[in-house]
């Protein structure tokens, strides 16, 4: 199976305006498609989706994004930048883990973590964090064992915990980081009380080419969770993804199609690619 997996980022009609913004704050972004409802953009080539769905939901810490930097001067553009209208969640500063770290919350609310890469050691990227609180606190294991048993040409990288004495429970992963068919994670747990866990602010999608890979991984992620509408599922540990077929941005890009197409798909849980072909004949 070879999937395309991407963050979408929920926003109350600010999508390109936001999307416009992030590609001034990071090196190596491109603004690409643009329509009513859905901005697309990269960072460091890696994809986003900005999604103008109203007030309904909001993106919160519980998924930042992990930025490893080439230099102190792209680290310290990128936090003054989003430093404005923004709030620091970690100061930029030294830490054990990195000559120069900090993690900043937006005027948007979509958190990020920047990070000076190690010279020749770590090339540039960006990358989605999960953090696990309130009852999902100490499930960050579980979690990256069940995604990894999920997709193919996935694999764990490290998993680092807390041992006695530390800032949080014994046990519990201090920093973990994964890869879901190629595309590189990272996962925590965190023991404070927060006030926010995993919501619709900020989910994942998954692009599957066939209605077998839609079945399977609809299946399996709803399993313990929850279906939602128009491919959204939630799964066990709270994480929202969206299971789309591939097919989708080919058949909404028809102006013709694309009115008889959204009407199908909107009476959908789970995407049925048969009916959305049928539905824009």
């Amino acid at each position: 199976m070879k999937h395309n997996i991407y963050p979408c980022i929920w926003f109350d009609n600010q999508g390109k305006e936001a999307a416009t913004f992030y590609c001034e704050v990071f090196k190596d972004s491109i603004l690409k498609q643009c329509s009513p409802m859905v901005t697309t953009f990269s960072i460091k080539g890696k994809q986003f989706m900005a999604l103008d769905g109203g007030p309904l939901y909001k993106p919160n810490p519980s998924i930042s994004f992990f930025v490893i930097c080439e230099s102190e001067e792209e680290i310290n553009d990128s936090w003054n930048k989003l430093s404005k209208g923004g709030h620091s969640l970690m100061p930029l500063n030294t830490y054990p883990w990195s000559s120069r770290y900090g993690w900043i919350q937006d005027k948007y609310g979509v958190s990020w973590q920047l990070s000076l890469g190690k010279p020749e050691q770590e090339r540039p990227d960006v990358f989605p964090t999960l953090m696990f609180t309130g009852d999902q606190n100490g499930n960050a294991e579980k979690a990256i064992n069940f995604y990894t048993s999920l997709f193919e040409r996935s694999s764990v990288d490290f998993i680092a915990k807390y041992e006695a004495g530390e800032q949080d429970t014994e046990g519990n992963i201090k920093h973990a980081q994964f890869y879901l068919n190629g595309y590189r994670m990272a996962a925590m747990d965190s023991s404070l009380p927060h006030g926010f866990g995993f919501n619709e602010g900020i989910s994942l999608v998954v692009n599957c080419d066939t209605q077998e890979e839609i079945d399977f991984y609809w299946l399996n992620l709803t399993e313990g969770g929850k279906e939602s509408m128009c491919g959204w599922c939630q799964d066990v540990f709270g994480v929202w993804w969206q299971i789309t077929p591939s097919i989708l941005g080919e058949l909404m890009s028809d102006p013709v199609k694309a009115p008889k197409v959204m009407n199908a798909f909107m009476k959908m849980k789970k995407f049925d690619i048969e009916t959305l072909k049928k539905a824009g004949e």
